[in-house]
This record gives structure tokens, sequence and C-alpha cells, in this order.
């Protein structure tokens, strides 16, 4: 059997493994977080939850840049002229 994931076609026998390396990652993530909060439940999970707020804040300016730049560069190209036009 075959799954979708993103834009790729995954066999579903590996979905559980990549399950549990996720899970594996986020208990260390976690465990770092409330180490770093002295065993604090809460605000350590306050803290991991403003951090992936402020990455995704982060990755979605970074998109928009991108976006610009290829908006800018088919400005700059402008429209072939009728001469150049096949």
């Amino acid at each position: 059997m075959h799954a979708v994931v993103g834009r790729r076609t995954v066999l579903r026998d590996d979905l559980p493994a990549a399950a549990d390396a996720r899970r594996a990652e986020a208990e260390v993530i976690g465990k770092a977080y409330r180490s770093a909060h002295r065993g604090d439940d809460r605000a350590a999970l306050v803290a991991a939850i403003a951090d992936a707020l402020a990455d995704l804040a982060a990755a979605e300016e970074r998109t928009e840049a991108v976006r610009r730049q290829v908006s800018r560069g088919y400005v700059r190209a402008g429209a072939p002229a009728a001469d150049e036009r096949v």
C-alpha cells in the first residue's frame, strides 16, 4: 500500500517509523523545554508554542520575500518586444 505524504508517495509501512521518529524528536525537545523551565510544564509549553509561532512567522516572511523577488524578476524582464515574439 502507498500513501501520499506532502508531494511524495511513500510506502504505508514507512509512515509509523516516520511518526515514531517525530514523536521521539518531540520528546527530546519537550524535555529540553521542561528542563529550561525547571520542571514548570505550563511555562515550558507556553515557551515551546511561542517559539513555534515565531518560527512560523519567520518562515512566512521568507516565503513572502521570495515571492516579491520572483515578482520583481517578471516585472524587470517585461514583455518581449514585438520583433522578439515567435
